[in-house]
This record gives C-alpha cells, structure tokens and sequence, in this order.
C-alpha cells in the first residue's frame, strides 16, 4: 500500500512537471489611426500564463504590409529585447521580470496601405480611400477579449466590415469586445471613406552635411516629392482652383518644414531658379518655413527642389583633444505625416579626418567610404555614405559619427591661400622687372 502511494505521488510529480506553459491574451486593446496617409497602430496586450509559471519570452506576430516603424515596451514604457524572426514578420520579446502576467505596448507605423478608391478624380471631386486590414490581432495564442478602435478623421463613411458588435462614433468605428478569438484569426476589415489630407510621398531624398571645423555645418536636401493620391483626370482649371477654396481640397497647396532654431541663410529653389512663396516663421525652439511650390500638385503630379541651411558647428559637434563626436539628426521633419520612399545620406568630413565610426539608431545600408576634392584640398575630403528606404517621422533620431582631427590641418588652408598670394605677388614683381618693349632701328639707305 505504502509502495503504490509513493508510486502514484512520483507519477502525479512527473505529469505536473510536464505540463507545459500555455500563453493567452487575456485583453487586447488596439488603436488603429487611418485619419491620413498613414496607418498608426496602439496595442495594448495582457498576456498570462494559465499555468502560473513565469513568462520568458512572447511571440509577436505583425501582418502589417509596408511596415516602416516599430516600437516594443512593457507595463513600464520601457523598451524590451525584440529579435526579428521569420524575415520579419515574427519579433520574439523577451521580458526580464519573471512574471505569469506581462503587458506588452506596440506601436507601429506603414505607408502605401491606404490606397485611393477610385484611383482617378476630377478636380472638382472627393478624394476616398479603401483601407483593407484584419478585425483581430493576428496572434499565436488564443485572446480572452478585444477591442478596436478605427480613427478615420471624417464622418462620411461609404462603407465598412460589419461584424457584430461595433458602432459608430462621430469619426470613430468601434469593433467589439470580442470575446474568445481562437490563435491565427483572419477576419478581413474593409473601410472605404472619405480622406481628403494630401499623399505626400518623397520619393527620394538626398541629404547632404557638410562639416567644417572653423564653425559651420551646411546642410543641403534635394527632395523629388509626388502627390500618390488619387489621380487626376481631366483637365486642370486655375480659375475653379482659385474661385472655390474648398474645391481640390486633397491637392497639395503649401506644407510646413521645420528647420532647427539656429539656421541661417535659408534657401529654397528649383530648376528654375529661387522660389520667393514661402514663409518663414522663427521661434524659441525651432524654425517653421511653409513652403508653397510654383503650382499645386494633385494626384499623380510631382515636383523636385532644393532647400539648404547653415548651422553652427558648436550645437552638433563635440570635441576632446583630436576627438570629436558629432550628433545630428539622420533626416529631419519635412512635413507632417510624411513618407519617404528612400533616402540618401551624405556625410562631408574635413580633410585629415581619421579612424571614422558611424553608429546610427536603426539599421541602414552603408556604402564604401570615398574622397571628394573640393578648393584649397590635396587628398580629399572623406564622404560618409549611406541608404535607407521606408521611412517616416519616427526615424527622426541622432546618429553618432567619432573621428580623429588634428587641429594643425586647420592651417593648412591658411597656408595654401598664403602661398598662392605669395606665388602672385613674386610672378608680378618678375613680370614688372622685365622689359618686353621692341627696339627700333633706323637704317640708312
């Protein structure tokens, strides 16, 4: 009897060691904004253990297309370790609390999800959009609860999923609560509505920092812009554009850039030569410059310039000895909800400029390093160069470049510009000192 007990305790240990961790979703909070070009996401999610045991790590699926920016936190807002997995729709979260329950906070951004329906329109008419996502968030585990919240920024909605319960709220569709979702639900969510706010897509920027170490820093963007709304089609008025202000109201009339507080000899031009419409507006913390372009741009029309500035050296660039740091912005706010297809980063160091180490807040394609020559140089200046496609205003962020300078290269333009007006001024003295006049002479016959 004593035998068959121990027997059966070391049984019921074995099968409870065994039992494996089941994770599940108990809520599910999800904020979706659709109100302009972009799709925001906010997901809120209490994950639990129904075993007790400690969550160690959470998988975290996104079926999101275009996906351009994510961010991953726990309960208390800070970020937590997240590896891409399965070309990076899967990010494995691990947590460092050992905790049978964790709240995990998403926050993502995608472009190029919204797409206009119809896709051509007069100049006269509204601009709709279809957006085409999924009900539920898709998840490995079973969800207890969820709800969805869909900001549109507008009341007039052709159509939408109607899976029960959901209701509508001014500028809102609100989905659920939804209660027991089984793992790698797939409940297609179909809007159609009206979205009238401008699809501004830089299709390409090229950013160009100069630094010089005798106090300034140039900065220079050439941006091709494209409205990817929808197209026009049709020929186009002035007249009806100018008469009713609230005709075309999805055209791209003017857009602010911010530009930091201490810029200075601002320029802005195209192909043409300077553009005067634009406005600049200075204030504590920053510069507000609207920028209206030579004519508006409605669906499927672009155009390209150049905005430049100066800053001083002293705000971005650190130095110890023949140490110096530089900290910038990688690429800057160029309007609200912006797109940017690709962007090209160029990084003009001074010459002598040595054991360079670029760290920058995300992941980008770096290319080789080379020269450029430029006036009063001998070898060259070294070009930081770099790419990154997909962004928008959450890759507003510092990256780090450390290099060596020595302060001595700093006379060699002084030197340079010294013996050239030396060079000059000895060629003049020999050039006076000749005598290059003809003598004539008479001849007698």
């Amino acid at each position: 009897m004593r035998f068959s007990t121990l027997l059966l305790a070391f049984i019921s240990l074995t099968c409870f060691s065994e039992i494996k961790a089941k994770i599940v979703n108990k809520n599910v909070e999800r904020v979706l904004d659709i109100s302009s070009q972009l799709v925001k996401t906010s997901i809120k999610i209490s994950a639990e253990d129904t075993t007790g045991k400690p969550i160690k790590e959470y998988v975290l699926i996104l079926n999101e297309p275009n996906l351009s920016h994510i961010s991953i936190k726990d309960g208390s807002k800070n970020k937590v370790q997240a590896r891409e997995a399965n070309e990076g729709l899967q990010y494995v979260i691990t947590f460092e609390s050992s905790s049978a329950h964790q709240i995990i906070l998403v926050e993502t951004v995608s472009a190029k999800n919204i797409m206009p329906y119809p896709e051509e329109i007069k100049q006269h008419e509204i601009q709709f959009v279809k957006y085409i996502g999924l009900v539920h968030l898709y998840s490995n585990y079973e969800t207890y609860s969820q709800k969805t919240i869909v900001k549109l920024g507008t009341t007039n909605i052709l159509s939408h999923t109607q899976d029960k319960p959901f209701s509508v709220a001014s500028d809102k569709l609100i989905f659920g609560p939804y209660e027991s979702i089984k793992p790698l639900s797939k409940q297609e969510l179909v809007i159609h509505y009206e979205n009238q706010t401008p699809f501004m897509t830089v299709q390409k920027l090229e950013r160009t920092i100069e630094i010089s170490h005798w106090g300034n820093i140039a900065i220079k963007e050439s941006i091709q812009l494209a409205h990817t709304g929808a197209k026009l089609t049709g020929s186009f008025s002035r007249y009806d554009f100018q008469k009713d202000g609230r005709s075309s109201q999805s055209a791209i009339k003017s857009y602010k850039t911010i530009l930091p507080a201490s810029a200075s000899a601002v320029y802005y031009r195209d192909t043409n030569g300077n553009i005067s419409t634009s406005n600049m507006n200075a204030l504590n913390d920053l510069i507000d410059l609207e920028l209206r372009p030579r004519f508006p741009l409605f669906g499927g029309w672009k155009t390209q310039y150049t905005i430049g500035y100066n800053v001083p050296s002293y705000e971005y660039l650190y130095s110890n000895g023949k140490k110096f740091q530089l900290k910038m912005h990688l690429i800057d706010h160029i309007y609200d909800n912006m797109a940017i297809n690709k962007a090209a980063i160029k990084i003009v160091l001074p010459e002598g400029t040595d054991n360079i180490q670029l760290t920058t807040p995300y992941t980008i394609n770096r290319q080789q390093n080379e020269l450029v020559h430029t006036y009063l140089d001998t070898v060259g200046r070294p070009v930081i160069s770099f790419s990154k496609i997909n962004l928008v205003e959450s890759h507003i962020a510092d990256f780090t470049l450390n290099y060596t300078f020595s302060r001595v290269s700093l006379l060699q333009e002084p030197f340079l510009v010294s013996c050239f007006i030396y060079i000059i001024f000895v060629l003049t003295i020999v050039f006076l000192r000749l005598d290059f006049s003809i003598a004539l002479h008479s001849h007698r016959e």
